[in-house]
């Protein structure tokens, strides 16, 4: 966060960042954070999830660490780097995905991209502080699957 010019704070999100640098992190995120996070993503008492998703042109298994908020029938995830990423476009593409969650695992489906307003109401009052704060303006909201008979 940066002082405006009254003193206000003002959110700098990775969407506002130059590009040389949201690609940087985005690089080191892939090859250095990721793989670490992702030994740990989807434990018991661990605060990163992991999200399991194809490949839309690979057909590629991938898994990426993300931050989820469980709600009553489903799961809303922050979108910090907004909505062009691989990631989510696998999802949206493919119309489900898999969660590992505090050393549980859910299969979801019909995900949608809904705007913080949208999501306020499935998040907890300590997450809705912190990603107003971060300036997250996009989420992912994701449904469980239907159980299989």
């Amino acid at each position: 966060m940066t002082r405006g010019h009254h003193g206000a704070m003002s959110v700098v999100t990775p969407g506002s960042w130059p590009k040389p640098l949201l690609n940087a992190v985005r690089t080191s995120n892939r090859y250095l954070l990721n793989p670490l996070m992702l030994r740990l993503a989807g434990h018991k008492h661990w605060y990163a999830a992991a999200i399991h998703h194809t490949g839309r042109r690979s057909g590629k298994q991938y898994a990426t660490p993300v931050v989820v908020e469980r709600f009553a029938d489903g799961f809303v995830v922050p979108l910090p780097y907004g909505t062009r990423v691989d990631w989510l476009l696998n999802i949206l593409a493919a119309g489900r995905a898999s969660i590992s969650s505090q050393g549980e695992s859910y299969d979801v489906v019909q995900p949608e991209v809904i705007d913080a307003a949208a999501a306020m109401h499935l998040l907890s009052t300590q997450r809705q502080r912190y990603f107003a704060r971060l300036g997250i303006e996009d989420y992912l909201k994701v449904t469980d699957a239907p159980s299989k008979p």
